[in-house]
Order: C-alpha cells, then sequence, then structure tokens
C-alpha cells in the first residue's frame, strides 16, 4: 500500500509529492528556504541532497534567481523530485539532476549553494530505520567534508553556501568549512521554545570571504502555549501571500 501524499505549501499553489515510507522534509527545510538570499535574476543555485525538491521549490517562489539544480542520489527520493518539478509546473525553472555530490560539477561556477545535509555521523543514527532513511538522516553517503569539498567546487569567489545543521556539530561547522575556504559569515540558532537549547542551526558561507561572522537574533519556534511564535508565523505567511 502506497504511503504517499500531497501536501499544499500554501505557497501559489504548489505542492509537494512524499512518502512516508522515506524521507519527509521538516521545518528545518523551510527555513533554510527562507533563509536563502538570492536578490539576482541572474543568480545560479545549486540544491544539494535535494530529495523531494522542497527548498528548490520553495526558493522557486520566493527568490530571484536564473536556474536551480536539484541534485538527488537516491533514486527513490529522484522520482519524487522529478515529479514535483512536473507537477507544480517548473520544468523550466528546477533542473533535476541525479548524481553523488562527490563526483557533481558544473562548467560554470555558481552563485549560491544550498544544502540541508545528513545531520548524524555514522554509527550514531537509528540502526533499523529503512535504507532510504538512513541515507537521508546519516553521514552514510554524504559526509559534511564532501558537502564543503562540493560547494568549493561549484562556488564562483564571494559565492554563497547557505546551509542547516545540529549546533551539536557547530564545530566542525566552521573547522571543516574553513579548510575548503569557505569561512561563515551569519548564523541564526532556531530554538523549539524560549526555555529550551538550539535544535538547528543555520549558516551563510562566503567562499575567500572575510573573517567576519554576524550572529543573528534567535529564532524561537513556540511560544508557552505550543503555539507558532509570530516569528514563525511571518515566514510561514509570507509563504501564504507568496512574498
Amino acid at each position: 500500500m502506497s504511503k504517499e501524499r500531497v501536501d499544499d505549501l500554501q505557497l501559489n499553489g504548489k505542492k509537494i509529492i512524499q512518502n512516508e515510507d522515506y524521507f519527509c522534509f521538516g521545518i528545518d527545510s523551510v527555513l533554510l528556504a527562507n533563509f536563502v538570499e538570492s536578490k539576482s535574476n541572474k543568480n545560479i543555485i545549486v540544491d544539494l541532497c535535494s530529495g523531494s525538491g522542497v527548498i528548490s521549490v520553495i526558493m522557486s517562489q520566493k527568490k530571484k534567481y536564473s536556474k536551480i539544480y536539484a541534485v538527488e542520489l537516491q533514486e527513490e527520493m529522484y522520482d519524487l523530485l522529478k515529479r514535483n518539478i512536473d507537477m507544480n509546473n517548473l520544468q523550466d525553472r528546477i533542473y533535476p539532476v541525479k548524481d553523488d555530490i562527490k563526483n557533481f560539477s558544473l562548467k560554470d561556477k555558481v552563485d549560491i549553494v544550498v544544502v540541508n545535509p545528513p545531520y548524524k555521523k555514522i554509527g550514531t543514527g537509528i540502526e533499523n530505520e529503512n535504507l532510504v532513511k538512513s541515507i537521508a538522516r546519516n553521514e552514510v553517503k554524504c559526509t559534511l567534508e564532501d558537502v564543503f569539498l562540493c560547494a568549493s567546487r561549484l562556488l564562483k569567489q564571494k559565492g554563497k553556501l547557505y546551509l542547516v545543521h545540529k549546533p551539536q556539530r557547530l564545530s566542525d561547522l566552521i573547522s571543516v568549512a574553513r579548510k575548503y575556504k569557505l569561512e561563515p559569515k551569519k548564523m541564526q540558532f532556531v530554538y523549539p521554545n524560549i526555555k529550551s537549547a538550539p535544535s538547528i542551526v543555520l549558516v551563510e558561507y562566503s567562499y575567500f570571504g572575510g573573517n567576519e561572522l554576524k550572529v543573528l537574533p534567535p529564532l524561537i519556534e513556540y511560544d508557552d502555549k505550543n503555539n507558532y511564535t509570530k516569528q514563525i508565523y511571518d515566514i510561514y505567511g509570507s509563504e501564504k501571500n507568496g512574498k
């Protein structure tokens, strides 16, 4: 029995096909897509570890750019990616690529790379989950070092990498990035509520950028009544309004 469903992004009528047996997107993908700054219609964007393509689809409605390359390795997720591009009539805006980021390259350098990579080191994830979920969540096929190496290969000088990850990996997010000349420029911590430790961190890097880091005000998901905060409603509200 198929566990596919179609979720309405409430963003200019765009929808996403997901399969509950695979990896379904969470708020981290939505926040990452919103965090990206792309203000030129000439920008080329690469969405690594694209999965079902939700980040690419959201960016297609909220950012200025020329084209997005959505790169996905797993056959099951790549099938969803292609179908989501077709369902949303984005064939001339998003170009799916089935490839391993360790091999992926383009003839010309790009302006922006975006990635929501696997968070967990090998051996720290749930062992009984299926292979598709395991590869999406654990560094089985894609390590943090693979991400930074690929980004450094793709980006123009001063090009930007946007990434979401776990705060527990913060030392790696800085030290490994610098190994590949990617300097963190902006950082924002996301907290489930005001009393909790941060659950995710959003980072903007500049390729061959200067070493000045700006920490943005914290982003709080829920208030004391377990409702979304105004910050989160503003992000989702802007999607509903297509802004």
